[in-house]
């Protein structure tokens, strides 16, 4: 099999139907419940710190009332628990996501389940399957929770309508998401030019507000080492993090 077909290859879960439902918790199906819990923003029991959170990310901090009484209505505060999907590979609809609390991780999987975390997003932070909605192609990658989360997200065709009626957002948006693709591209590239600890110093200069909160675990996948390895690199002090 391709790599293309390889990284689109993935049976769609269940977990579709909840980007189709009702904000309403009576329709979300009592297997799904426990992993998700949804509500419009202007439902929201707290409507108004959610807001002020809204207001420290990155791509929306710089909107105006009058944008944010129209993007508002669009939004639902979503609570996912630890481990849970929030889309994944080969879907076809898709969300945009500007993440409130706890951390997120871009997963690629083969059929044979092998995994490789691209990113991981935390607090003011976004994530997006955009590029893959503008060429009309599958999700090439799973966003799952790393911890406990929560998401202010929007249907993705709503977001993009949006954001083409104010240039100015979808040009900050836009730079936001070739800044990331980037991130990733290089991320990527360093695992084949640099030696384990200069992986994990690499993360450590660049995500030092990541390093306690990440699980080891997902930390040593991320760097492409085993969790020996990166436990061994700390009791030679080669790394030093709790």
């Amino acid at each position: 099999m391709r790599l293309a077909e390889a990284l689109t290859t993935v049976n769609k879960p269940c977990f579709d139907i909840l980007k189709r439902a009702p904000t309403d918790a009576r329709f979300i199906p009592p297997l799904l419940a426990a992993r998700f819990q949804m509500t419009a923003l202007v439902r929201h029991p707290e409507a108004k710190f959610v807001r002020l959170q809204l207001r420290q990310n990155l791509v929306l901090k710089s909107m105006t009332a009058a944008q944010w009484a129209e993007l508002e209505p669009l939004l639902e505060v979503t609570d996912y628990a630890k481990g849970a999907p929030l889309e994944n590979q080969g879907d076809e609809s898709m969300q945009q996501y500007f993440i409130l609390d706890g951390i997120l991780k871009r997963v690629v999987s083969t059929p044979a389940g092998k995994e490789m975390i691209l990113r991981f997003a935390a607090e003011t932070e976004i994530d997006t399957s955009y590029a893959a909605w503008r060429l009309k192609t599958p999700m090439p990658y799973s966003i799952r929770a790393v911890t406990r989360a929560r998401t202010a997200r929007l249907a993705m065709e709503d977001w993009v309508a949006f954001i083409n009626r104010h240039p100015a957002i979808k040009n900050q948006f836009e730079f936001a998401v070739m800044k990331l693709m980037s991130e990733v591209m290089a991320h990527t590239i360093t695992l084949h030019l640099l030696d384990a600890p200069g992986r994990v110093a690499r993360f450590m200069r660049k995500h030092a507000e990541l390093i306690e909160r990440v699980p080891k675990k997902e930390l040593a996948s991320y760097l492409n080492l085993s969790p020996e390895t990166l436990s061994r690199l700390k009791r030679r002090g080669k790394i030093k993090f709790d």
